[in-house]
């Protein structure tokens, strides 16, 4: 009799509920890790720095579930060594700084290409303003 193979989940396949907080425990069952694990990665990875609650108890904000995830896909799926992942996710935080958020916003010297789009913008502006209104 054939054996049903069991699907195995990436750290892609995560779905992160929509929370300002979770506990460790969660965070170990959404990654699929023991808490001990997670411990140990917060003192490996300056990336995971849960805050601590009145009573002591780590909270993980979206964003340290997220590195989790990376963290994990780095180390087991990917093959990468604990100093190799610390390297790779500071690398990958260095481009996404330098990279600016929206194309419109990157700092250029292009004044012609500012000076039309502002005269684009004043010939919208005109259409606009001489439409007749209902």
């Amino acid at each position: 009799m054939p054996t049903a193979k069991k699907k195995r989940t990436t750290s892609t396949d995560v779905n992160i509920p929509e929370k300002l907080y979770f506990r460790i425990g969660e965070v170990a069952e959404l990654a699929k890790l023991e808490p001990y694990v997670l411990r140990f990665w917060e003192t490996e990875f300056p990336q995971l720095k849960p805050t601590k609650s009145s009573t002591g108890q780590r909270m993980y904000r979206r964003r340290d579930v997220e590195n989790v995830l990376t963290i994990k896909r780095l180390l087991y799926e990917e093959g990468f060594t604990i100093a190799g992942a610390r390297e790779k996710l500071k690398a990958d935080a260095k481009v996404s700084r330098q990279q600016p958020p929206l194309p419109f916003l990157a700092p250029t010297s292009n004044r012609d290409g500012l000076k039309r789009v502002r005269a684009g913008l004043e010939d919208i502006l005109k259409m606009l303003s001489a439409r007749p209104r209902a």
